[in-house]
């Protein structure tokens, strides 16, 4: 039996599709319904790794979340990750495929759509609702052709649409009448009903816009949401986490990479009330933190040579023992003594790293993606996955971060003085075990007593704002109207 559908799309990027569609997961998951979400393509570098070491952008995984399912790699069949300004790493079905530049992916991007159907249908195979993302604009008519994650997705497996809007970011007429007027008639009577999200204010003051709106493209405008902060990851770029934020008891910095990947990984860090994390892309806004934190990045040597142009890397060598160094994936490279990459997996060549720890690395042409668990030398739980290309080696004996692992093979890098570190797992914080390690040694380091962090876990945090999510949709969304849409009988709900 195949699934009922419905589908999210937007008049843009990050008008909140993504977390849309996730409360809409939860709210039938709640309800008794088996959901899964869906999203043919994804253009991101955060990404995550399924149990089965596939790779999907960590949307779908939050959304997979919200559904109370495992993230799987038929939620996202094609996934790209730039690595350079018009080239990107071609994902499929959780594998990376080729680099490919945005001019030969687009026309190759048709033969793709009968693996994305054929996920599409396993999942609809085994479950009663898929809820889809689009992505981007659902009329860029430069791109319409051969369609295979927006209007021309709906058309194959025939889901009624959604369109959202960002009041917030103006323009809420143009956005929703412009987008609705630009499709032909074929694709307009896919869109069901509108969403203006976003929205600042009593929603009494906007009766008169949402008359306007129905009365200009003809659909019924079924919510209009609140502009609502929400603890939650993050995908987009244009993410307010990257801008800087004020430092409080504890200030830590994260190097803002032009190719940055997978930020979320220190949400669990931003969610303690003393603790400011700061994202920055010069030296002089560095300042004098507790701890700096080289993230991961899609081109490790590009953002490497950029680190070193932008003035931070030789601040990072100059205050070596003074400030304590995190790197994370690509910045756990830089840390090394230097990078290869012969294969022009990146994008070819050979750099110097920074030089403050005892290893190299080779860029290698099979990627490495796992999940994997292990604990620190004091027993301390740790979780994570990995997702790089790199492989690197100590010159001598060094002090692993997790010693315990459970594939057998240790993992990072300490100093004697834990002053610089390196690990290629993300998620690293998502347990509570690491991040409580790093309070006590900072808290020591400033002279103060530590501080005990939450038991909750990232997962619990990230469950709880779900349902927070899901009670907001289900206040300001008409949910009659959802509910007639996707057919589901109110006794069955």
């Amino acid at each position: 039996m195949s699934a009922k559908n419905l589908m999210i799309q937007g008049t843009m990027s990050g008008v909140g599709k993504s977390l849309i569609t996730a409360g809409i997961c939860r709210i039938y998951t709640r309800r008794g319904l088996r959901v899964a979400p869906f999203k043919s393509q994804n253009m991101a570098l955060n990404s995550f790794v399924t149990a089965d070491g596939g790779e999907i952008g960590t949307a779908t995984a939050l959304q997979a979340q919200a559904c109370l399912k495992e993230p799987a790699v038929e939620m996202n069949p094609v996934l790209l990750k730039p690595s350079t300004d018009t080239a990107s790493q071609v994902i499929v079905d959780g594998r990376a495929r080729e680099n490919l530049s945005a001019r030969d992916y687009f026309k190759k991007k048709k033969s793709l759509m009968p693996a994305i159907l054929a996920d599409y249908q396993k999942l609809s195979n085994e479950n009663d609702l898929i809820v889809i993302e689009g992505a981007g604009s659902c009329c860029e008519l430069n791109l319409r052709k051969d369609d295979i994650v927006n209007m021309g997705l709906a058309t194959a497996v025939n889901a009624p649409v959604l369109l959202v809007g960002d009041i917030d970011r103006g323009g809420i007429f143009a956005q929703l009448y412009g987008s609705v007027a630009l499709l032909p008639e074929n694709e307009r009577k896919l869109i069901r009903g509108l969403i203006v999200n976003k929205f600042r204010g009593d929603p009494e003051l906007f009766e008169d816009g949402v008359k306007i709106l129905e009365e200009k493209t003809k659909k019924p405008v079924v919510g209009v949401l609140p502009f609502t902060r929400l603890d939650l990851p993050e995908e987009d770029s244009l993410s307010e986490r990257l801008k800087d934020h004020r430092a409080k008891d504890i200030d830590i910095v994260v190097i803002r990479f032009p190719k940055i990947s997978n930020y979320t990984d220190f949400l669990p860090l931003e969610r303690l009330s003393d603790m400011s994390v700061r994202y920055v892309s010069d030296a002089a806004s560095i300042g004098n933190p507790d701890l700096i934190i080289l993230p991961g990045t899609k081109n490790t040597i590009a953002d490497l040579r950029w680190l070193k142009r932008s003035g931070i890397a030789g601040l990072l060598q100059e205050s070596f023992g003074k400030i304590p160094v995190l790197g994370v994936c690509g910045g756990y490279q830089m840390l090394g003594k230097n990078i290869a990459d012969p294969y022009g997996i990146e994008e070819g060549g050979f750099e110097d790293g920074l030089g403050l720890i005892p290893m190299t690395t080779i860029m290698d042409k099979d990627k490495t993606t796992r999940q994997d668990e292990g604990s620190f030398a004091d027993g301390g739980a740790v979780r994570g996955y990995e997702i790089h290309c790199g492989v690197s080696r100590f010159s001598g004996e060094v002090q692993p971060l997790i010693p315990d692992v459970k594939n057998g093979k240790a993992e990072g890098f300490i100093d004697e003085k834990n002053l610089i570190a390196g690990t290629y797992w993300h998620g690293f914080f998502d347990e509570t075990a690491p991040v409580q390690r790093l309070l006590d040694f900072i808290y020591r380091r400033k002279g103060l007593a530590p501080k005990k962090v939450s038991e909750i876990s990232q997962r619990e945090s990230t469950n709880a704002e779900l349902d927070r999510l899901a009670d907001i949709l289900e206040k300001n969304l008409d949910m009659d109207f959802l509910n007639r849409l996707i057919g589901m009988k109110k006794t069955n709900l």
